[in-house]
């Protein structure tokens, strides 16, 4: 009799102890997060989202890229457990051509591409023969002469895709501008020479540039806002909706209202 009370209590023992195990290490939630980005939505989440994260809990912290490239490779490879840097259309054909499988889950006020000018203070003062500077990568290439057209300098041509115009495609110019194609990073640097300039946002608010000196800012469609990324598998855990949950706050607003000027904000916010 003594033998099987011995039994019974190793099995309960046994019972118990695998149970604190499972909830100390597949049950226990992930506390540490590491998120990517590029200047200035680094700072967005140093300041607008990581302090929201750490009253939950979290010891957050921001790496910084200066490409368009790593930071989905970290993601993927789970060196990042999300990042903060692109759009939908870049997403979408990084995913496509990489073989990846990266998901958005929520978008966040996005610094838009501007034209800017040391020598007009407005389109309309913009001189026939004008020589514009424009980003020489195909994705900011094409998003510059968009730009461009919607400020009514250009036209392009309707059977193209805007996502892939070159100034091949440019239909009309009626003021004859002269396209200089340069790196996108140094398109700020270019307004000493040219006399106009598509600068994508984050190159322009790295430069010291105030977006609202613009003399056109892009009103950028949906899908080209900018957006938190995360795997596949983890659009569905607490850390996901915990990031959501910090960007959609009253004191993320704030932040964005106080130190973000010029952005173009999503439309699930603009609408609030």
């Amino acid at each position: 009799m003594r033998k099987v009370w011995l039994l019974f209590f190793v099995l309960i023992c046994c019972t118990v102890l695998s149970a604190c195990g499972a909830s100390g290490s597949s049950g226990e939630e992930k506390k540490e997060m590491v998120l990517g980005a590029t200047v200035p939505y680094s700072d967005m989440l140093e300041q607008g989202v990581a302090p929201l994260l750490e009253e939950k809990g979290y010891k957050v912290e921001v790496k910084e890229f200066n490409d368009y490239v790593q930071p989905n490779i970290a993601l993927d490879s789970g060196d990042l457990d999300g990042n903060l840097f692109q759009h939908k259309v870049y997403l979408e054909n990084f995913n496509s051509e990489k073989g990846m499988d990266l998901v958005d889950i929520i978008s966040v006020p996005t610094a838009p591409i501007g034209i800017y000018s040391e020598k007009f203070n407005s389109l309309e003062e913009v001189k026939d023969g004008s020589t514009m500077a424009i980003a020489n990568d195909p994705t900011n290439l094409a998003r510059g002469l968009t730009v461009a057209r919607d400020a009514g300098l250009i036209e392009l041509k309707d059977d193209i895709n805007p996502v892939n115009a070159t100034v091949n495609d440019v239909l009309s110019n009626p003021k004859n501008l002269k396209f200089h194609e340069v790196d996108a990073a140094q398109l700020p640097r270019s307004l000493e020479s040219v006399d106009l300039a598509a600068v994508n946002g984050n190159f322009a608010v790295a430069a010291g540039l105030d977006l609202t000196t613009a003399i056109y800012r892009d009103q950028i469609p949906e899908e080209i806002q900018n957006r938190i990324v995360v795997r596949k598998e983890d659009k569905d855990a607490q850390m996901a909706k915990d990031i959501i949950e910090a960007i959609e706050s009253e004191e993320f607003a704030k932040v964005i209202e106080e130190n973000f000027k010029g952005f173009h904000k999503p439309e699930w916010m603009a609408n609030e």
